[in-house]
């Protein structure tokens, strides 16, 4: 039976892929896949799978996000299982409620399948706790695209000063004016913060410093997208909690001996 699944595939690690993720993998008979979404998990598609991409690179899309909902139309009306891949979770900044929305207007049925998403998970492969008891009892999670205007302008200062934990997605690029805003409504230039890139991946890095300093660190290490932003004092808590990092250089090391 037709049916289009909007699945999250977890921030990098294919380890993190859920089992209903799985499933709808293999029994896809069409994967829309984006950039972001670990090659390795594709294996688990079956041979006959039509495997179509449709990554999006900052400022470049392969494909606009309108023939990205018109080929989940077109394949699910021909009686095909359709599997719409996405990297993280589908319904956050991932524009899966768009999709939704366009297979609701055409009666197609569709299910939502919920994945890790990079601003929790990389944030905890990289030792820091978006929550913490004694520092942080709020988070919230945020798109780094610049836009202007007086509502813009509201958001940064709620966040700024009310928000113990800012977990920013796409922000590299405007990082200048993320610490520019931050600063301005309210919050600490000494605020710890984090730039991870290439979350719970072997690639993965991690650069630290202060609301004040970050920038400067990130052009200094030659750090890009995609990357996850963590502002607050629970970052803090890296200093000793840090694992992943430090796993991936020992197992290098092991299999070099080997």
């Amino acid at each position: 039976m037709a049916k289009v699944f909007l699945v999250g595939a977890g921030p990098g690690d294919e380890d993190l892929l859920t089992l209903k993720a799985l499933k709808c993998i293999q029994k896809a008979d069409v994967i829309l896949y984006d950039r972001l979404v670990n090659k390795e998990i594709l294996k688990h598609a079956k041979e006959e799978c039509d495997l179509i991409y449709c990554g999006k690179l900052p400022n470049y899309h392969t494909m606009k996000q309108e023939t990205i909902n018109h080929f989940l139309i077109k394949y699910a009306k021909t009686g095909k299982v359709v599997t719409r891949l996405k990297g993280g979770d589908p319904f956050v900044f991932g524009r899966g409620g768009e999709e939704a929305e366009a297979l609701a207007s055409q009666n197609i049925p569709f299910e939502i399948v919920p994945g890790i998403s990079s601003g929790v998970a990389a944030a905890a492969y990289a030792g820091i706790p978006v929550t913490h008891r004694d520092l942080s009892a709020s988070v919230a999670f945020i798109t780094g695209h610049r836009k202007e205007g007086i509502d813009e302008e509201i958001k940064w200062e709620s966040l700024a000063k009310g928000i113990d934990t800012l977990a920013i997605y796409m922000g590299v690029s405007n990082l200048p004016y993320i610490q520019k805003q931050l600063i301005k409504h309210g919050k600490s230039k000494e605020t710890p913060v984090a730039v991870i890139n290439w979350g719970t991946t072997d690639l993965q890095r991690t650069v630290i410093g202060t609301l004040e300093t970050i920038h400067e660190v990130v052009t200094k290490e030659k750090i890009s997208n995609p990357s996850m932003i963590i502002v607050g004092k629970v970052v803090s808590l890296r200093r000793n909690i840090s694992w992943f990092e430090e796993f991936i250089t020992n197992q290098t090391q092991s299999e070099a001996v080997l």
